[in-house]
């Protein structure tokens, strides 16, 4: 499975971004998807996910209220849509697509956002 995330920039603080993960991957809707972000000098961080069919979905304290993640499995796409964002949101951000053993990683889409 190949993921590819799209959708970052340089955003105002209180501006939005639609992050996009789309997988290659026809089984897509078989995999539980999330997001993690890793700003410079620090360590990779969880910032939400989805289960199976989008019914469950959680967030990172720092993003609840701001950040909502969906998902379209008639399109292989899962999004993370990022509202009222933040200078501290600034970061390389990653998809994850996890069913049983198997893990991928997509390449990361950097987001900026300036003060």
């Amino acid at each position: 499975v190949q993921l590819q995330a799209s959708g970052g920039g340089l955003v105002q603080a209180g501006g939005s971004l639609r992050l996009s993960c789309a997988a290659s991957a026809r089984t897509f809707s078989s995999f539980a998807v999330g997001w993690f972000r890793q700003a410079p000098g620090k360590e990779r961080e969880f910032v939400a996910a989805i289960g199976l069919n989008g019914d469950s979905t959680y967030y990172a304290d720092s993003v609840k209220g701001r950040f909502t993640i969906s998902r379209d499995d008639a399109k292989n796409t899962v999004y993370l849509q990022m509202s009222s964002l933040e200078p501290d949101d600034t970061a390389v951000y990653f998809c994850k697509a996890e069913a049983g053993w198997h893990v991928y990683w997509g390449q990361g889409t950097q987001v900026t956002v300036s003060s």
